[in-house]
């Protein structure tokens, strides 16, 4: 019968026991590192690169290269330094133009029955804006208004140029509406509706009008691009329909699709530059 080998066993335990020795000599053991704590950034100080971006110019890649062009000045001052901070006080142009730092918000809703177009309602009824209330920290108002009867697509922001735009358009804005009528709509009054209604002495013209599909003759979509308050009830009106639902199912290019009733989202960039081309 051999003899173990009894040296080379203790050779090989004598040399883990050093090893593990050595290790912990050399300070191979992880050691916690001291952090230093960070320092509270000041609220009211911003990235110039990102105050240029906030204000709508372009974006905050691009800010870098106007600022290092010498295209921004602050207080009267040209600055192309980078990672430059100032103040949400400072003066901050653009090619002379003044700029605002707030980030402008778009906010698309699907407005339930029942809910008043107004920030705030004397007489305690629910308001459109209790239902964004969430989706930003700035102070976000509608671009027009619905009725507290009326559904469908309601846009939210604090771009008041373009709001300002929006609610006055040169062309006007394109707003689709599904009507529901307490009765059916006769053909000689779809007829009259294409060919224009006179409504308080001014003609109210449509794009376009027709049943909708496996619907009811009581039920009718319309194409609009007027701006008038109301005009599409005070259409029908005045051909004697009293109109029972009104829901705005597309604005501008904006539709409901993939967004329930009292349910709110972002615009994507291209939609917001979309509404930003309407003159």
């Amino acid at each position: 019968m051999g003899r173990p080998d009894s040296n080379k066993g203790n050779k090989g335990a004598k040399k883990a026991r050093t090893f593990r020795k050595k290790s912990f000599e050399k300070g191979s053991t992880p050691i916690k590192k001291k952090t230093q704590p960070k320092q509270a950034s000041d609220p009211n100080s911003i990235r110039l690169n990102r105050y240029v971006a906030n204000s709508g110019v372009c974006s905050r890649r691009e800010a870098d290269i106007y600022i290092s062009a010498g295209n921004v000045t602050v207080n009267g001052k040209p600055i192309s330094e980078m990672g430059y901070k100032v103040k949400l006080t400072d003066d901050v142009r653009f090619d002379g133009r003044r700029l605002n730092p707030i980030k402008k918000e778009y906010v698309l809703l699907n407005k339930p029955k029942d809910f008043v177009t107004t920030s705030k309602d004397e007489r305690g009824r629910r308001t459109v804006n209790s239902l964004v209330a969430g989706a930003s920290k700035s102070e976000l108002a509608p671009v027009d208004k619905l009725d507290k009867s009326t559904t469908g697509l309601l846009l939210f922001t604090n771009d008041g140029e373009l709001a300002k735009r929006l609610g006055r358009p040169k062309n006007g804005l394109r707003k689709i509406f599904h009507i529901t009528l307490t009765k059916e709509l006769r053909s000689a009054d779809l007829k009259r509706i294409q060919e224009g209604v006179t409504v308080d002495e001014n003609i109210v013209r449509v794009q376009d009008i027709s049943f909708v599909d496996n619907a009811p003759k009581n039920e009718v979509g319309v194409e609009i691009f007027s701006s008038r308050n109301n005009i599409v009830k005070r259409l029908f009106d005045e051909l004697g329909y009293e109109v029972t639902k009104l829901d705005r199912v597309v604005y501008n290019t904006l539709t409901k699709k993939d967004l329930p009733r009292g349910h709110w989202r972002f615009l994507t960039e291209q939609e917001v530059i979309n509404l930003g081309m309407i003159k």
